[in-house]
């Protein structure tokens, strides 16, 4: 099948920018033209794509398709750069897939390596980001899966290493003797959104059986350590952001020396290898400075 280009920029520019009015302005033609372009695009392919809210939001195909128009981008951009023609306008844009404590270490630092790539992030666990590259919605994932997705390649990037903390406070509140199962147990934890295990894993490890603490539910990296130093509970946090508050004296560790790693691996687009080889080799120079095991 063969798509209208004109059409494929005005899927993704809804759903890059969440309305048909403001991709009519992003994209200098009025918003009739925007909606004619859709309308156009799904009476091709015999579907909707795109479900009509505040914000619009993209249906399975719509987010297959536009995905398929940004790689296509990419991929043009590639081959002028290759070819030594200017490219000109603003640059393709990248779909990943990446956990949030990555994004929150060590991941950004990366993606301001490549200056020519504009990049869309979807937050996802680790263990779940490898199903948007099988679905086909993003280009490129950062992942705990060590088996490469079909079609793609995967790269050892090093290990996020995670420590159990809390404040001193809050140690003298609920473990004045220790930590023990039966303390962990009533203890108030932190748990970032229903796919995070970390903290089930690290008590299986270190304490030998399974627990479920009270948590709170808290979906953010930054929030986590923050809740942490404040005594709202215990949780695990990456060690790059706990590390100057454990110095301090800030937060401790629940257990001297039990700290938890997640490996993590860099999957990508094989038919993207070329376009997105500086992003890998970024991604690749940031995870040896910041991941160990690399």
């Amino acid at each position: 099948m063969n798509f209208d280009h004109a059409q494929l920029q005005a899927l993704a520019a809804i759903l890059r920018c969440g309305s048909f009015e403001a991709a009519a302005g992003e994209l200098g033609v009025t918003q009739s033209a925007v909606s004619q372009r859709l309308k156009a695009l799904e009476d091709r392919v015999g579907t909707r794509l795109v479900h009509r809210g505040q914000p619009c939001t993209g249906t399975d195909a719509g987010r297959r398709i536009a995905a398929h128009a940004a790689h296509v981008g990419l991929l043009e951009q590639s081959l002028a750069r290759d070819l030594g023609a200017s490219v000109s306008g603003r640059g393709s844009t990248v779909r990943i897939a990446v956990n949030a404590d990555s994004l929150a270490t060590w991941f950004l630092p990366a993606l301001a390596g490549v200056p020519e790539l504009l990049f869309d992030l979807v937050v996802d666990d680790q263990e779940y980001s490898a199903d948007w590259l099988r679905r086909g919605e993003v280009a490129a994932a950062v992942t705990s899966h060590d088996r490469p997705v079909s079609g793609c390649d995967c790269i050892a990037l090093g290990a996020l290493r995670y420590v159990a903390t809390a404040s001193p406070a809050y140690m003298k509140r609920h473990f004045p003797d220790g930590v023990s199962p039966e303390a962990v147990a009533r203890a108030p934890m932190l748990r970032f959104d229903p796919k995070d295990y970390l903290q089930s894993r690290w008590m299986q490890k270190h304490l030998g059986c399974k627990l479920s603490p009270p948590s709170h539910r808290l979906p953010s990296s930054q929030g986590f350590v923050e809740a942490c130093l404040l005594g709202l509970g215990w949780g695990m946090n990456p060690e790059i952001l706990a590390r100057p508050h454990i110095e301090a004296g800030r937060l401790v560790t629940l257990l001297e020396g039990a700290g938890y790693e997640t490996p993590l691996y860099w999957q990508h687009s094989r038919l993207l290898g070329d376009a997105l080889a500086p992003l890998t080799r970024a991604v690749r120079r940031q995870a040896r400075s910041d991941l160990p095991g690399n």
